[in-house]
């Protein structure tokens, strides 16, 4: 009672009471303000199981970083970091470039404008060494094909479905159309690896994800790894921010408080 900790919950934690097993909460490391808590578990053990436990990824090695400023991409650039001498590609729109430069991508890339696999191979003719796929449809064909020998894909998101403010039926049908599919035969054939990750599916492994915490609050605690917050907003807010994230403005975290900060309301009186 009274401790501080984080948690990890599949949905419902936009309210000021929440339930959640004991075994789903985490101590917050000393420090810690509650909105890096928030924004820590779900992007850094993501990020951290995909690059380490499936990617593994080991010194000189070169990653690709799909929506790279949102927060598993933001994680995943620190996580790299942490290894010597990984080159990151990242894309993101133009203007989230130079933070993205100032994080560690060596090499940022406007999707908007430029086609990445294109882009990735006018620099690394052979491809990279793990491709992290938040997209789906087409593009996880496409990172298939990037991949070196030995290389690494992980899905772990169709963000591709998500185009805009009302369901598209037609986008559906055509990322679910063009979804990736390949046979065992034709990996032995490749000499490449495909992973799916998803951490809604992860409830009963408690010592795993206990292991991964234990593992990221040490990282914390050594200043390596910073969830880095784009925004705080009060519930009353919440439409604002959603459409922060939906117009792909944020550079990190957008995060929900239930009352606005104190400076904010003090602002609002006079």
């Amino acid at each position: 009672v009274g401790d501080k900790v984080m948690v990890l919950a599949r949905s419902g934690l936009w309210q000021e009471v929440v339930n959640v097993p004991v075994t789903q909460t985490f101590p917050m490391p000393e420090g810690m303000s509650f909105e890096e808590a928030a924004a820590l578990l779900v992007n850094y053990i993501t990020a951290y199981m995909i690059l380490f436990d499936f990617g593994n990824l080991r010194p000189n090695q070169s990653v690709l970083i799909h929506m790279a400023a949102g927060g598993v991409g933001t994680a995943a650039i620190q996580l790299c970091k942490t290894v010597e001498n990984v080159t990151i590609f990242g894309t993101a729109s133009a203007s989230k470039h130079d933070s993205l430069r100032e994080s560690g991508v060596a090499h940022p890339i406007d999707y908007r404008t430029m086609d990445y696999a294109e882009e990735v191979r006018k620099i690394s003719p052979k491809g990279v060494d793990i491709v992290l796929d938040p997209l789906g449809g087409s593009d996880t064909s496409k990172a298939f094909n990037l991949l070196k020998p030995m290389g690494k894909l992980i899905t772990y998101g169709v963000a591709n479905l998500l185009t805009g403010q009302k369901k598209n039926l037609m986008a559906m049908a055509k990322t679910w159309w063009n979804q990736f599919s390949i046979t065992a035969l034709q990996l032995l054939h490749q000499n490449k690896a495909v992973c799916g990750y998803h951490l809604g599916y992860m409830d009963e492994e408690v010592e795993l994800l206990r292991s991964v915490v234990t593992k990221l609050v040490n990282l914390y605690s050594q200043g390596k790894i910073k969830p880095k917050i784009d925004s705080v907003w009060p519930f009353d807010q919440v439409a604002e921010a959603m459409k922060q994230m939906q117009e792909k403005k944020n550079v990190g975290k957008v995060i929900l408080v239930p009352e606005a900060p104190k400076e904010e309301s003090k602002k609002a009186e006079n």
